[in-house]
Protein backbone atom coordinates (compact mmCIF):
# COMPACT_ATOMS: atom_id res chain seq x y z
CA UNK A 1 0.00 0.00 0.00
CA UNK A 2 2.81 2.40 0.92
CA UNK A 3 4.58 1.63 -2.35
CA UNK A 4 1.41 2.37 -4.33
CA UNK A 5 0.88 5.64 -2.43
CA UNK A 6 4.47 6.74 -3.08
CA UNK A 7 4.08 5.91 -6.78
CA UNK A 8 0.86 7.93 -7.04
CA UNK A 9 2.40 10.91 -5.25
CA UNK A 10 5.48 10.77 -7.47
CA UNK A 11 3.31 10.65 -10.60
CA UNK A 12 1.25 13.61 -9.38
CA UNK A 13 4.43 15.58 -8.78
CA UNK A 14 5.68 14.94 -12.30
CA UNK A 15 2.33 16.04 -13.74
CA UNK A 16 2.42 19.27 -11.72
CA UNK A 17 5.96 20.07 -12.86
CA UNK A 18 5.10 19.47 -16.51
CA UNK A 19 1.89 21.52 -16.34
CA UNK A 20 3.67 24.40 -14.61
CA UNK A 21 6.56 24.49 -17.07
CA UNK A 22 4.98 26.68 -19.79
CA UNK A 23 3.84 29.24 -17.21
CA UNK A 24 7.24 29.43 -15.55
CA UNK A 25 8.98 29.73 -18.94
CA UNK A 26 6.73 32.61 -19.91
CA UNK A 27 7.33 34.33 -16.59
CA UNK A 28 11.09 34.06 -16.99
CA UNK A 29 11.02 35.29 -20.58
CA UNK A 30 12.26 32.00 -22.04
CA UNK A 31 11.18 31.50 -25.62
CA UNK A 32 11.08 35.23 -26.32
CA UNK A 33 13.30 36.77 -28.99
CA UNK A 34 14.53 40.24 -29.89
CA UNK A 35 14.39 42.21 -33.11
CA UNK A 36 16.13 45.54 -33.64
CA UNK A 37 15.25 48.08 -36.32
CA UNK A 38 16.36 51.62 -37.14
CA UNK A 39 13.77 53.67 -38.97
CA UNK A 40 14.47 57.29 -38.27
CA UNK A 41 12.80 58.94 -35.28
CA UNK A 42 12.28 56.21 -32.70
CA UNK A 43 9.14 57.91 -31.40
CA UNK A 44 7.47 57.04 -34.69
CA UNK A 45 8.71 53.45 -34.80
CA UNK A 46 7.16 52.42 -31.48
CA UNK A 47 3.41 52.60 -32.34
CA UNK A 48 3.43 50.23 -35.36
CA UNK A 49 5.00 47.45 -33.28
CA UNK A 50 3.26 48.19 -29.99
CA UNK A 51 -0.09 47.30 -31.49
CA UNK A 52 0.97 43.88 -32.77
CA UNK A 53 -0.19 40.76 -30.97
CA UNK A 54 2.81 38.71 -29.91
CA UNK A 55 4.99 41.75 -29.27
CA UNK A 56 5.82 42.00 -25.56
CA UNK A 57 7.74 45.29 -25.45
CA UNK A 58 9.17 48.01 -27.68
CA UNK A 59 12.04 50.11 -26.34
CA UNK A 60 13.51 53.20 -27.99
CA UNK A 61 17.26 53.51 -27.96
CA UNK A 62 20.55 53.76 -29.79
CA UNK A 63 22.68 51.15 -31.55
CA UNK A 64 25.34 50.74 -34.20
CA UNK A 65 27.77 53.30 -32.76
CA UNK A 66 31.10 53.29 -30.97
CA UNK A 67 30.54 55.37 -27.81
CA UNK A 68 29.42 53.63 -24.64
CA UNK A 69 26.23 54.87 -22.97
CA UNK A 70 25.52 57.70 -25.39
CA UNK A 71 23.04 60.43 -24.51
CA UNK A 72 20.28 61.72 -26.76
CA UNK A 73 22.17 64.96 -27.29
CA UNK A 74 25.31 63.07 -28.36
CA UNK A 75 23.45 60.78 -30.75
CA UNK A 76 21.46 63.69 -32.18
CA UNK A 77 24.68 65.51 -33.01
CA UNK A 78 25.69 62.60 -35.24
CA UNK A 79 29.04 62.27 -33.49
CA UNK A 80 28.67 58.79 -31.96
CA UNK A 81 27.85 56.65 -34.99
CA UNK A 82 24.60 55.40 -33.43
CA UNK A 83 21.23 55.21 -35.09
CA UNK A 84 17.96 55.90 -33.33
CA UNK A 85 16.34 52.48 -33.15
CA UNK A 86 13.81 50.27 -31.43
CA UNK A 87 14.43 46.95 -29.71
CA UNK A 88 11.43 44.65 -29.86
CA UNK A 89 10.89 41.70 -27.57
CA UNK A 90 8.43 39.27 -29.11
CA UNK A 91 7.06 35.76 -28.82
CA UNK A 92 7.79 33.84 -32.04
CA UNK A 93 4.86 31.59 -31.20
CA UNK A 94 2.59 34.63 -31.47
CA UNK A 95 4.19 36.60 -34.29
CA UNK A 96 6.83 35.77 -36.88
CA UNK A 97 10.01 37.69 -37.60
CA UNK A 98 8.81 37.88 -41.21
CA UNK A 99 5.76 39.83 -40.04
CA UNK A 100 7.97 42.22 -38.07
CA UNK A 101 10.05 42.79 -41.20
CA UNK A 102 6.93 43.56 -43.20
CA UNK A 103 5.77 46.12 -40.64
CA UNK A 104 9.27 47.64 -40.57
CA UNK A 105 9.48 48.14 -44.34
CA UNK A 106 6.03 49.72 -44.51
CA UNK A 107 6.97 52.32 -41.89
CA UNK A 108 10.18 53.64 -43.46
CA UNK A 109 11.43 55.27 -46.65
CA UNK A 110 14.16 52.87 -47.86
CA UNK A 111 15.00 55.03 -50.88
CA UNK A 112 17.04 57.66 -49.03
CA UNK A 113 20.46 57.50 -47.39
CA UNK A 114 21.22 58.85 -43.91
CA UNK A 115 17.86 60.49 -43.42
CA UNK A 116 14.19 59.80 -42.83
CA UNK A 117 11.57 62.34 -43.79
CA UNK A 118 12.53 65.70 -42.17
CA UNK A 119 15.34 64.22 -40.05
CA UNK A 120 18.77 64.31 -41.69
CA UNK A 121 21.97 62.58 -40.61
CA UNK A 122 23.42 59.08 -40.22
CA UNK A 123 21.69 58.85 -36.82
CA UNK A 124 18.43 58.61 -38.79
CA UNK A 125 19.56 55.91 -41.21
CA UNK A 126 17.44 52.83 -41.74
CA UNK A 127 18.79 49.43 -40.75
CA UNK A 128 17.85 45.90 -39.78
CA UNK A 129 20.06 44.59 -36.99
CA UNK A 130 19.84 40.80 -36.99
CA UNK A 131 20.36 38.73 -33.83
CA UNK A 132 20.92 35.30 -35.37
CA UNK A 133 21.51 33.51 -38.66
CA UNK A 134 17.81 33.00 -39.37
CA UNK A 135 17.04 36.69 -38.88
CA UNK A 136 19.93 37.54 -41.20
CA UNK A 137 18.60 35.17 -43.86
CA UNK A 138 15.09 36.56 -43.67
CA UNK A 139 16.22 40.18 -43.58
CA UNK A 140 18.50 39.80 -46.59
CA UNK A 141 15.79 37.92 -48.47
CA UNK A 142 13.20 40.62 -47.75
CA UNK A 143 15.56 43.35 -48.96
CA UNK A 144 16.40 41.40 -52.11
CA UNK A 145 12.71 40.81 -52.82
CA UNK A 146 12.03 44.53 -52.49
CA UNK A 147 14.90 45.36 -54.84
CA UNK A 148 13.80 42.80 -57.40
CA UNK A 149 10.20 44.01 -57.27
CA UNK A 150 11.33 47.27 -58.92
CA UNK A 151 8.77 49.07 -56.78
CA UNK A 152 11.21 51.97 -56.44
CA UNK A 153 13.46 53.38 -59.14
CA UNK A 154 16.59 53.91 -57.06
CA UNK A 155 18.58 51.65 -54.74
CA UNK A 156 17.43 50.41 -51.34
CA UNK A 157 19.68 52.06 -48.77
CA UNK A 158 18.52 50.11 -45.71
CA UNK A 159 21.42 48.26 -44.08
CA UNK A 160 21.28 44.65 -42.95
CA UNK A 161 23.92 44.20 -40.28
CA UNK A 162 24.67 42.28 -37.10
CA UNK A 163 23.11 43.56 -33.89
CA UNK A 164 25.43 45.57 -31.67
CA UNK A 165 25.02 46.83 -28.12
CA UNK A 166 21.64 48.47 -27.69
CA UNK A 167 21.39 51.39 -25.27
CA UNK A 168 17.86 52.29 -24.10
CA UNK A 169 17.08 55.96 -24.57
CA UNK A 170 16.23 58.25 -21.69
CA UNK A 171 12.92 57.54 -19.99
CA UNK A 172 11.17 60.62 -21.37
CA UNK A 173 11.59 59.19 -24.89
CA UNK A 174 9.90 55.88 -24.05
CA UNK A 175 6.28 55.76 -25.29
CA UNK A 176 6.53 59.42 -26.22
CA UNK A 177 3.45 59.08 -28.42
CA UNK A 178 1.43 58.15 -25.33
CA UNK A 179 2.99 60.64 -22.92
CA UNK A 180 2.81 63.62 -25.30
CA UNK A 181 0.18 62.75 -27.92
CA UNK A 182 -0.39 66.30 -29.19
CA UNK A 183 3.30 67.10 -29.62
CA UNK A 184 3.89 63.70 -31.18
CA UNK A 185 1.13 64.13 -33.74
CA UNK A 186 2.31 67.64 -34.62
CA UNK A 187 5.88 66.43 -35.09
CA UNK A 188 4.80 63.48 -37.21
CA UNK A 189 2.58 65.63 -39.41
CA UNK A 190 5.08 68.47 -39.82
CA UNK A 191 7.81 65.97 -40.65
CA UNK A 192 5.70 64.66 -43.54
CA UNK A 193 6.07 61.06 -42.44
CA UNK A 194 2.57 59.80 -43.14
CA UNK A 195 2.31 61.72 -46.40
CA UNK A 196 5.51 60.12 -47.70
CA UNK A 197 4.53 56.65 -46.46
CA UNK A 198 1.30 56.92 -48.44
CA UNK A 199 3.29 57.83 -51.55
CA UNK A 200 5.63 54.87 -51.07
CA UNK A 201 3.31 52.16 -49.84
CA UNK A 202 -0.22 53.40 -50.47
CA UNK A 203 -1.14 52.94 -46.85
CA UNK A 204 -3.40 55.26 -44.86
Amino acid sequence: MKLILKTVLLWMGVVLIISAAPESMAASGQGLEKATFAGGCFWCMEPPFDRLEGVKSVVSGYTGGYKKNPTYEEVSSGSTGHAESVEITYDPAGISYQKLLDVFWHNIDPTVKDRQFCDVGSQYRTAIYYHNAEQKRLAEASKKALEESKRFRGPIYTEVTAAATFYPAEEYHQKYYQKNPVRYKLYRFNCGRDQRLRELWGQP
